[in-house]
């Protein structure tokens, strides 16, 4: 007779054992019809596990992330079986749920078509309405070896093989159609609805391995009601849009070689961007007591071995050997050097806190298959900083930390952030009490900010626990791109110090910090937020200035040169183009203010100005003009 306690903490008593859309249906009508899957003590069910013990449940609707995630992984399932009715042959391997959506790799010798995503869509549309009925099964691992096998899923057979012969495996039946999952899945296919869309085809190695066979990977997204699809195609056509991969090129910003995968080739707007955030990001620093210091690329492998780096990054980092056998491996980070630089001399804690910047070039190898324009590259520039401190600044600091981050955001137009703290792993270093003062410390902060946060439980570093700063960009997408993090462990290792009040020696506490994080990436991320418009301050060449025709030329330059001396990049197109090529030519390459130079603006000393995406022009003296814009520009001098 189990009794089941719900969330609420309330108890159902049943004579005998029940299933999970039994219980739902004790507490509701409407909650059974909407009822997705449960968990029982925690672990995700369907909706017709028995129940036979006492235990906790959890009934989830569409509108839970559990229950959303189940109709993903079943329409997964569905795409796999509409593929293999409109294509005999066709062997299935992996479909799991990402986010917004789910794939499904494919094992076929012909190419996948635009015109092929519709009749799979179409038939998945058929098989909802067939609402087959969904039942699992468990089979001793052999037999579903041979079973694969035997269907001329060699992959699936595979995968099978890799788990131990001791385990049975779970076989999901949707009608006739079946796979191995794990589950929890929909007790039917028309419980999954038809607010799905398949987005699009694209090569995946079985496995990850590019030693692999080259499968063919279709992706999808599915929601639980139409406005939700709908909402989310329209994000997605608008971040199609914003791709910072199109904009760098019509923006003549950067671009990508084979000779150097991974890394920016940056031209000189994208390079006077990149510029601008360091100076910005550099005067904040300095007003915030922090020291810049720069430290080398090439370090000894032992450092890395002694840092634990090796160990934990080794695959990761590239290396050389010298003639005289020395191996050496570029940073992938840049903490083992600051910690040499906070060594140089004996410290007191009267010296505590001590701040140490480096806008740092590291390089840590990513996988071909990974890398994706600015936002995953293989070299990057870290604005990363380490604060030393005592155990009793600890609170103090990461305060200010968390201010600064959220200052600078705000200026750079990310008012929506979203905190996510991570607290200590079961793995780690440290002794409990000093956790104890990391986590309290870290937390306060947290709650200081007063905006909205979540706890990863066990979800920190080794060496200690963390926040992260997740930005919302102008279409409602997240990038996280700050951390705060408490390091317990990595001055010990590297033997850093100081001589305390009583005169013993002490290990300091090192917290991790960075803003942008990559620069590259926090540029890719700028990019799509504003779509390539930039606010003034930060535009990489704010003002062009046009002369009509040819005879205007000079006074075109000159302008130009006086717009330099206030600080405002400036630039003057004297190509024999028409005005309206060159107002649309430069409009496409998103510079915020054109100046218009003819006759009426050389007898009056003015300019006439046009505004990126405005038809309007504005006839303004010269001295004025440099005078207001000169006030739009103070933002990059904080």
């Amino acid at each position: 007779m189990p009794i089941i306690t719900l969330p609420d903490g309330n108890n159902l008593n049943f004579p005998n054992k029940v299933t999970g859309l039994d219980v739902a249906e004790k507490i509701s009508k409407s909650l059974a019809k909407q009822a997705m899957v449960i968990s029982v003590n925690g672990e995700l069910k369907d909706l017709d596990h028995i129940i036979e013990n006492d235990c906790s449940i959890k009934i989830f609707t569409s509108k839970n992330p559990e229950g959303l995630e189940t109709i993903r992984h079943d329409t997964a399932h569905i795409l796999a079986m509409a593929v293999q009715e409109l294509f005999p042959g066709t062997q299935v391997t992996i479909g799991p749920v990402i986010e917004n959506g789910f794939y499904y790799d494919f094992a076929r010798k012909e190419s996948f078509t635009e015109d092929d995503l519709i009749k799979i869509e179409n038939k998945m549309k058929e098989i909802v309405d067939r609402d087959e009925i969904t039942k699992r099964e468990v089979w001793e691992r052999n037999k579903a070896i041979a079973h694969f096998k035997k269907k001329g899923e060699v992959y699936k057979a595979e995968l099978i093989e890799a788990i131990p012969e001791n385990e049975d495996v779970s076989i999901y039946f949707h009608g006739d159609w079946h796979d191995l999952c794990r589950g929890p899945h929909l007790s039917s296919t028309g419980k999954i609805g038809k607010y799905f869309k398949l987005t699009k085809v694209s090569g995946a190695y079985w496995r990850g391995d590019s030693k692999n066979e080259m499968l063919q990977r279709i992706y999808g997204t599915s929601w639980a009601s139409q406005k939700e699809l709908d909402e989310y195609l329209k994000r997605i056509e608008e971040a199609e849009k914003r791709d910072h991969r199109k904009l760098g090129k019509e923006m003549d910003l950067f671009h990508f070689r084979e000779e150097s995968p991974g890394s920016v080739f940056w031209h000189e707007k994208g390079w006077a961007l990149f510029q601008k955030l360091i100076n910005y990001m550099r005067s904040r620093q300095d007003a915030a007591g922090y020291r810049e210091v720069n430290t080398p690329e090439i370090l000894d492998r032992q450092l890395w071995e002694k840092s634990g780096h090796w160990e934990k990054y080794g695959e990761n980092m590239y290396t050389s050997e010298t003639p005289d056998e020395k191996v050496f491996a570029i940073k992938p980070m840049n903490c083992p050097g600051h910690i040499q630089v906070f060594n140089q001399g004996l410290k007191s804690y009267r010296d505590l806190p001590i701040r140490i910047a480096e806008f740092g070039k590291v390089h840590r190898y990513e996988p071909s298959g990974a890398l994706h324009g600015l936002l995953r590259v293989r070299a990057f520039t870290q604005d990363d900083a380490h604060i030393f401190c005592s155990e009793d600044q600890i609170t103090s600091e990461c305060l200010e930390v968390t201010n600064l981050i959220l200052d600078i955001y705000k200026d750079l137009g990310f008012e929506n952030v979203i905190l996510k703290y991570a607290d200590r792993p079961e793995v780690r270093v440290g002794d409990d009490e000093i956790w104890d003062k990391a986590e309290a410390s870290l937390l306060e902060a947290v709650k200081a900010s007063k905006l909205e946060y979540s706890i990863n439980k066990g979800e920190g570093a080794f060496y200690g626990p963390k926040i992260e700063f997740v930005l919302r960009d102008a279409i409602g997408r997240d990038w996280q791109c700050g951390t705060l993090q408490v390091d317990l462990n990595l001055p010990g290792r590297l033997d850093a110090s100081y001589v305390d009040k009583d005169g013993t020696k002490k290990v300091p506490v090192m917290l991790h910090r960075a803003l942008f994080g990559s620069l590259e990436r926090f540029i890719g991320i700028l990019i799509e937020n504003y779509a390539g418009k930039f606010p003034f301050w930060i535009s990489p060449l704010q003002t062009m200035v046009i002369p009509i025709s040819e005879e205007f030329n000079d006074y075109a330059v000159e302008v130009s040169k006086k717009i330099k001396k206030v600080g405002i990049s400036s630039a003057v197109d004297l190509k024999n183009n028409n005005l309206n090529y060159k107002i649309r030519d430069h409009s496409l390459a998103k510079i915020p203010v054109l100046l218009i130079c003819g006759k009426k603006e050389v007898d009056s000393n003015s300019v006439t100005i046009r505004r990126l995406d405005s038809n309007k022009q504005e006839n303004m003296d010269t001295e004025q003009f440099l005078k207001t814009f000169s006030a739009l520009n103070k933002a990059s001098s904080n």
